[in-house]
């Protein structure tokens, strides 16, 4: 049996580069997605991680605190209502992802691969994108610019 791809620099760099692009631009989410999945390795966790990361500058990019936290309370129906999560399963990937993307922003790198091994559906990488979404979306309220606006801010390192 060949082993399993490993994405290479070039593969992280571009899932970054289409994550950032299609949020800075305003392309339908579904394209980017769609993008993203043609990077996508079967039986790997690419590109989450990157996602991730994303969604962790964007936490960032929000100015939350300990003194004034994000509310994750109801999160996905506020930020993401255009695409509803339905059955357990659907609402535990979206909150791992999205837990995840906090968990790194407070320095504490998540297990990816043994804590999504039991989902038997290879779409972490899906859940980190939405998360990453949200979290844009979040940055954009309690900032007052666009959700292009804050992509292209975390695009351009700050």
């Amino acid at each position: 049996m060949a082993p399993n791809k490993q994405p290479t620099p070039e593969d992280r760099s571009d899932a970054i580069q289409i994550a950032l692009t299609g949020l800075a631009s305003g392309e339908d989410p579904d394209e980017t997605i769609a993008k993203l999945g043609d990077l996508h390795i079967r039986y790997n966790t690419f590109p989450a991680e990157e996602l991730l990361e994303l969604a962790s500058d964007a936490i960032d990019a929000s100015g939350a605190t300990a003194a004034d936290p994000i509310d994750l309370e109801g999160i996905r129906e506020r930020f993401l209502p255009d695409y509803p999560f339905s059955g357990k399963t659907q609402h535990y990937k979206s909150k791992y992802a999205i837990s995840a993307a906090a968990m790194i922003h407070g320095g504490v790198y998540p297990d990816l691969l043994d804590d999504a091994a039991w989902w038997q559906a290879d779409d972490l990488w899906t859940y980190s994108f939405f998360a990453f979404l949200i979290y844009v979306r979040v940055a954009a309220e309690r900032t007052g610019q666009s959700a292009e606006e804050v992509a292209r801010s975390i695009h351009q390192g700050g």
